[in-house]
């Protein structure tokens, strides 16, 4: 029999003609040669699929193929239609491309009609070649049958991953005016199929085709934006995985029979949950007991604490074991007595882990029952009273649950597990504390010392600010100066208020102080004049903290005059002005009703990068931590594990589309050590208002760190998200409301100001939520709040600049576009221009209406390339791909800089370079406005004469003539021919250059 075949590898097509009636296709190719039919997968919504999917037909009599020609035919499968199979187009091959597979390449095929009539567009890319290899098998033909509807999409766990030139060949073979899409490879490799039998391989074709919804799908690389630069490795990655809900297939939920939960973002993980309550006549032979309780199944052991001197004890703790770890199929609860070098087993309760019951929220927990102990199979005296169930995370106890998932096999519960738990967060709410230092009146200085300079210093927390130092001669002093706070409820911390007079050199005499409780200070929402008061000082500060204000009868006490207030209208910004979560005011009574809700699933992270050594390999403890308003929550530690799987869910209210997600993910470092810092790992952003309402995005996001080495990829996030508004009619009014509350425009504060209370608002925040358990540490909430944004950093100033020109590259390309009509480069489109020119003149009405179509035109062009997923992190906008090694130096030193002064120096000269640069450009553009204002400042008086003259000329001229006339000559002398145009500038611009500036006054 002969081994020869015939392979036919589909690669993909593009620019096919869209069918579905939405400007799009779901195509799929049939292969047909000497009797034999086979089908690739269905690629839905796509005009350009790809499917690197290979095929072998059987070659029964080689002599024949001369005659024989293959057929692949391109269908657009409808599924609402009677003929699910619409022709997009077909190619045919005969013997002459019937190559060896040495000879074999890609080519791309030009689709053909099928009727003289058909409309057919688009190439299809073969590689078809003939082989004699025996250990290559023909594919099995599958049956007639409707093709599966996103049927690439089973698991490709064990398929062979495109390699990186391949998926770069693919994005970039396409048209520049079809948004790039790259899809990783569907079939299996070669190999696998070498090895597999034929009835294990008819069976996985098959299985392929009739159940390849119920597998995960392949990743779809998708960037945020149709002109996205970033490299391959670092684009979005669109996912559908099978979710609680049903599996997500572009956006929507497909639930099939799946029951619906509150948990249906992320993946349904099962656990086993023991609640060990309390105990009760526990025997013991010394007659004190030290009773814990040991809970093990498989090889996880958790633990509850010990109570001393205990024979009824009450615990009431949860442990959680993963269904998918449980080595056994017993449970194991031990009762055990703390011993100073050995502990003993007081008794034990076994489960079959078949026997225990499965509970499905919003079912009633499970009531804890109590259970009589055994020792060495023997009943013993003494009951433990237990609760055990199956659930899922769904569960009310799994929050705050000990986790088998959070240790690794064989370790124990010797680290906290409130140190490993999920948590969530609520910062406190932040209050602008305004202070207006007015005056001070009968000041007592001490007998050595004379009033010099005297400065008010006031503190609250560990802010410290001081007014600037006045003089006098007298006892009176007077500053009236504002300075500005940040206090959080409750309020724990006074302001504190002293008058320092400077004595000497770094030497300061405190002449009196006073405390001023924050609860006792006056809320305001908005600007209404808050009444000043006198304050009686102390002569120390000692006696300032003792009493509040001293004696308030006594005439001659040292006075200050003070205005304080808690302003209340303001929104306290501890984020980054540009990507806020948060933009309500502090006061609850201006908060306006949520208009949605935003739902986070955070399933898992793939490909961490090893953060620690353990055991001799790398490896790492990482959580997630999520913030969006005042609601901060963070997921369980899961220990030892690159590839940790969290599924967690979390809601929160949204009041405005204009804010911020952020998702970081951390390496916890209280697993080693208390004092050990949490390394950072990545983060992703996600603005709400790039959500549309309703769909659920399942999305892998690359975590993207910047090194000192450069950009690093740290890993992928996975994450669920779904945007539900109350009122569409109520989220489109609030794009016309103000983006701040009221007082940021009635009392606007200036832009150093809103930094600096930004930072003490930032410190403010991680000082709180350093005292929760487990403690988010200060690191996380600095990252997560971007504190060091405002650092200088040569890499951020290039990328700012390169994006002022992405701005203002589309004025110069209208400006070279007008260039080019009025030198004529283009004959037709000028003679057209005029046209239009003359038109819109002759009548103007016409002007704005053309304007807003032509508008509307781009818009409604660009909505084919609109953003099918939130936009994530760029590294070419970032410009991390053009930064040297020493700029990245510059930027991850310290502030004070610690490097060696030469090196100080360089970067110095370096930066004058730079900036006297800047200098040159702001100097020029400060010249061509000089030059306008001297037309009329008469700074030179025959240019400003002369322009004086052509104005008055104008105005007459303008008034006798017709308003067309003057437009249509200046536009038509505008776009003069260049056979009438001179090679030296026009008059105009001479006279305008030769206009005076203010640079000759300059120093």
């Amino acid at each position: 029999m002969s081994n020869l075949k015939l392979g036919v590898e589909v690669v993909g097509a593009h620019d096919l003609m869209p069918k579905d009636g939405e400007g799009s296709a779901s195509a799929f190719v049939e292969l047909h040669f000497d009797d034999q039919k086979f089908r690739t997968t269905t690629k839905e919504k796509d005009l350009n699929p790809v499917w690197n999917e290979k095929f072998y037909f059987t070659i029964a009599d080689p002599s024949k193929l001369p005659s024989l020609a293959l057929d692949a035919c391109v269908y657009h499968y409808n599924s609402k239609n009677n003929n699910p199979k619409i022709f997009l187009g077909k190619v045919r091959l005969t013997e002459t491309s019937f190559v060896p597979l040495s000879d074999a390449v890609v080519l791309h095929y030009p689709l053909e009609k099928k009727i003289t009539f058909s409309r057919v567009k688009g190439e299809l890319g073969l590689k078809v070649f003939v082989t004699e290899d025996p250990s290559v098998r023909s594919t099995n033909v599958f049956p007639d049958q409707k093709p599966s509807m996103d049927s690439d999409q089973h698991s490709n766990k064990d398929q062979p991953p495109v390699s990186l030139t391949d998926s770069f060949l693919n994005m970039f073979s396409r048209k520049k005016n079809v948004p790039k899409h790259s899809f990783h490879s569907i079939p299996g490799s070669n190999q696998e199929e070498h090895k597999s039998s034929p009835p294990v391989a008819a069976k996985m074709d098959v299985d392929h085709v009739k159940h390849g919804m119920k597998s995960g799908p392949p990743q779809k690389i998708m960037h945020a934006y149709a002109d996205s630069l970033s490299p391959f490795d670092y684009a979005l990655k669109e996912t559908s995985p099978s979710l609680g809900g049903g599996q997500v297939i572009g956006g929507r939920v497909i639930r099939g029979n799946k029951p619906s939960s509150t948990y249906d973002l992320v993946e349904p993980m099962r656990y086993l949950f023991v609640r060990v309550t309390r105990a009760r006549d526990l025997p013991s032979k010394t007659g004190s007991l030290n009773p814990y309780v040991q809970v093990k199944a498989g090889n996880f052991k958790g633990t509850t604490k010990h109570l001393e001197k205990n024979q009824e004890p009450e615990w009431n703790e949860v442990f959680a074991f993963s269904r998918d770890n449980l080595q056994s199929t017993t449970l194991e609860v031990e009762v055990k007595d703390k011993g100073t070098i050995l502990d003993e087993t007081v008794g034990t309760v076994r489960f079959v882990l078949h026997d225990v019951p499965t509970r499905v929220p919003p079912d009633s927990p499970l009531a804890p029952e109590w259970y009589q102990i055994e020792k060495s199979g023997k009943k013993k005296k003494g009951e433990l009273m237990l609760a055990v169930w199956f659930g899922t995370q769904a569960d009310e106890a799994f929050p705050d649950a000990w986790h088998s998932d959070t240790l690794f096999p064989g370790g124990n519960s010797s680290v906290s597990h409130h140190q490993m738990r999920s948590k969530v967060y609520h910062s406190p709410r932040l209050w602008y504390v305004r202070v207006r230092v007015i005056e001070a009146q009968d000041l007592i200085l001490s007998e050595k010392s004379q009033m010099s300079d005297a400065y008010v210093k006031v503190q609250t927390g560990n802010q410290i600010l001081k007014t600037k130092p006045v003089q006098s001669r007298t006892k009176n002093m007077r500053w009236d100066q504002e300075l500005m706070f940040v206090a959080a409820e409750p309020f724990d911390e006074p302001l504190i208020l002293s008058i320092e007079n400077r004595i000497g050199p770094n030497k300061d005499e405190t002449i009196g102080a006073v405390v001023i409780p924050l609860t006792k200070v006056e809320k305001r929402a908005d600007d209404r004049i808050i009444r000043t008061r006198w304050y009686n000082l102390e002569q120390s500060m000692s006696s300032a903290m003792d009493g509040e204000q001293g004696k308030m009868n006594d005439v001659f006490s040292s006075r200050i005059h003070l205005s304080v207030c808690l302003d209340g209208g303001y929104h306290v910004f501890d984020e980054s002005t540009y990507h806020s979560s948060d933009l309500r005011p502090t006061s609850r009574q201006l908060w306006k009703k949520p208009i949605g809700v935003l739902e986070l699933g955070i399933l898992n992270v793939d490909g961490l990068h090893p953060m620690k050594a353990r055991d001799g390999r790398g490896t790492s403890d990482a959580y997630c931590v999520a913030k969006y308003g005042r609601k901060w929550v963070r997921t369980r530690t899961l220990s030892n594990t690159l590839d940790p799987k969290y599924n967690e869910q979390y809601t929160w209210e949204v009041f405005d589309p204009a804010t911020v997600l952020t998702v970081g993910v951390f390496d916890n470092g209280q697993v080693n050590g208390p004092d050990n810092k949490d390394l950072l790992i990545g983060k992703v952003r996600v603005r709400i208002s790039t959500l549309e309402t309703g769909r659920v995005y399942t999305n892998s996001y690359p975590l993207l760190m910047l090194h000192p080495s450069g950009v690093k990829k740290m890993g992928e996030l996975h994450l669920a998200i779904r945007f539900s508004c109350y009122s569409m009619v109520d989220l489109m009014q609030l794009y016309f409301k103000p983006h701040l509350p009221k007082m940021h425009y009635k009392r606007p504060l200036n832009v150093m100001e809103q930094e600096m209370l930004r930072q003490q608002a930032v410190n403010v925040v991680a000082s709180r939520l350093s005292r929760a358990e487990p403690p988010l540490r200060k690191e996380v909430v600095e990252y997560m709040s971007d504190t060091h944004s405002h650092l200088w950093s040569m890499r951020r100033s290039k990328a700012n600049f390169y994006r002022l020109m992405t701005v203002f590259s589309g004025f110069l390309s209208v400006g070279r576009w007008l260039g080019e009509v009025s030198t004529w480069n283009h004959p037709m489109t000028t003679v057209l221009v005029h046209i239009l020119f003359v038109m819109l003149v002759c009548f103007p009405e016409l002007i704005m209406p053309t304007m807003f179509l032509y508008v509307f035109v781009i818009g409604m062009w660009n909505w084919r390339f609109r953003p099918r997923c939130p936009p994530h992190m760029n590294t070419r906008l970032s410009y991390t791909d053009g930064v040297t090694p020493d700029e990245l130096d510059e930027e991850f030193d310290t502030f004070p800089s610690t490097k060696n002064p030469d090196v100080v120096r360089w970067r110095y000269d370096r930066l004058r370079s730079v900036a006297g640069r800047v200098q040159s450009v702001v100097g020029d553009l400060a010249t061509q406005g000089e030059r306008v204002q001297a037309l009329v400042s008469w700074r030179d008086p025959r240019a400003s004469s002369m322009f004086m003259a052509f104005c008055f000329v104008s105005a007459i001229v303008l008034y006798i003539t017709p308003f067309q006339m003057p437009i249509l000559m200046g536009g038509f002398y505008f776009m003069r021919h260049p056979m009438f145009r001179s090679k030296v500038p026009a008059a105009p611009v001479n006279f305008y250059r030769r206009l005076p500036a203010l640079t000759d006054s300059m120093l």
